[in-house]
């Protein structure tokens, strides 16, 4: 009896000493803030996240700034750069945004007085100063002078409620800018030789193909297969498409090239020029990605890496970013009941935009042949198929049209579409409330 009850004293002394030690340590880790949580690492992950996509350039101002000279064209003649420079009427004009919360209160006053010179391009570069302008990070020396600038995430990816007036506003992270005129602002480079060296043309084909793309549009292929143009003579550009509602969807872009992370890696290094580590032995075909090959893009590799460790982050941000909800009177809230049956019933839109995710769980892919559209951006992309897109939000991105190109330029046109290569049947009344159902997803 003596034994069994050392040996029970035993244990329970090796309990209690242990729960101690374990509860010490448990608090200590809260007292000096290690994040020891799923919560407090969570929001440690969105904040950092949300700072790579406002703010981080990844290196990239090496190639926008000291190579292409796009800050000199931004500063203008008078302010040590090249041309008449660039005003923010100019700016908001080609789709630049300015985040108002970035602002101080005083220039606000004065903006709404009209006190602030909107056609001096002194006015674009205070605004740098104060990093407002979104997706834009200019570089200063001491004395004031831009030196250089690069594009964060943020760029294409995020636009403004235009609070204060049109392209002045809060930001809306993942939303796509559908104003952006990422040609008309790029082509405004003094130095575009390496791009027209990159494509084996000339400066003047460079410039009338990043004319052929237009607002909200831009061509993440065009470096690495050189297909400008569609053979229908149209430009082989695409939508920016929504970064919000992508949590559990599989596959990003319209192509679906791989995850939303795996995308992240590949426009960092090969879309924004940062310097970072990039690895996709898919594009290693010298037929279908010629200029891939050529300048190694399928396996790139910068030291230092100014980009993976920031990919965990970034992507957990992304994922957070829920779709806008449809605003009050924005759709018919009858019709859309009546949609919504049409939706998941006779017209079978359900089947493959699986409500709540609106694509398919799982592998949401399907060839062009399915979906009754021709295949030239689908062969663009290393599986040849299109993506199920999901539908969240979808209201808030109708300005440029639907599908990857905006070849449909609005829902009635996709309806439409559908209704006929399916041979759905639907009465006009019936397609009428299936677009009021779409718009409030």
């Amino acid at each position: 009896m003596k034994r069994i009850s050392l040996v029970l004293l035993f244990f329970v002394v090796v309990f209690a000493t242990a729960s101690i030690y374990s509860l010490a340590g448990s608090r200590e880790g809260k007292a000096k803030g290690k994040g020891n949580s799923v919560k407090d690492n969570a929001l440690l992950m969105i904040e950092q996240g949300m700072q790579t996509f406002r703010f981080d350039t990844f290196g990239d101002e090496a190639f926008w700034g000291d190579t292409l000279n796009l800050h000199q064209a931004i500063a203008g003649s008078n302010l040590g750069g090249v041309g008449e420079g660039v005003s923010p009427n100019t700016a908001l004009a080609v789709g630049l945004k300015v985040d108002m919360d970035a602002l101080p209160k005083k220039l606000v006053a004065s903006l709404k007085a009209g006190k602030v010179d909107l056609d001096d391009p002194a006015t674009t570069l205070a605004l740098l100063k104060l990093n407002s302008v979104v997706g834009v990070k200019g570089i200063f020396d001491n004395k004031g002078f831009l030196v250089s600038m690069g594009i964060t995430c943020a760029f294409c990816h995020s636009t403004v409620d235009d609070a204060f007036i049109p392209g002045i506003g809060h930001r809306l992270d993942g939303w796509a800018n559908r104003d952006l005129n990422v040609g008309a602002i790029v082509s405004l480079a003094p130095n575009l030789d390496p791009i027209a060296q990159r494509l084996h043309t000339d400066v003047a084909t460079v410039k009338n193909v990043f004319a052929s793309w237009g607002p909200g549009k831009y061509d993440a292929e065009l470096l690495e297969d050189g297909k400008a143009f569609r053979p229908d003579g149209k430009s082989a550009a695409t939508l920016l498409p929504a970064a919000f509602g992508l949590a559990g969807v599989n596959l990003h872009t319209y192509g679906g090239w791989g995850s939303v992370t795996h995308w992240n890696a590949y426009v960092a290094n090969t879309q924004m020029h940062g310097k970072g580590t990039f690895y996709d032995p898919r594009m290693n075909d010298p037929v279908k990605y010629p200029l891939a090959v050529e300048n190694n893009d399928w396996n790139m590799r910068s030291t230092p890496d100014m980009i993976t460790a920031k990919l965990a982050a970034l992507h957990f941000y992304q994922l957070a970013i829920g779709a806008p909800i449809a605003p009050a009177g924005s759709f018919d809230k009858d019709a859309a009941v009546r949609g919504e049956i049409i939706f998941k019933n006779k017209a079978d839109c359900a089947r493959c935009h699986v409500p709540p995710l609106f694509t398919e769980p799982g592998w949401n892919m399907h060839s062009p042949a399915e979906i009754g559209i021709d295949d030239f951006q689908a062969l663009r992309s290393p599986d040849e198929m299109y993506r199920t897109t999901p539908l969240k939000g979808l209201w808030s991105h109708q300005k440029g049209g639907f599908y990857h190109d905006g070849r449909f330029a609005g829902l009635m046109d996709v309806v439409d579409h559908y209704n006929s290569f399916f041979v759905l049947g639907l009465s006009d009344q019936e397609k009428s409330d299936l677009v009021e159902y779409l718009k409030s997803i």
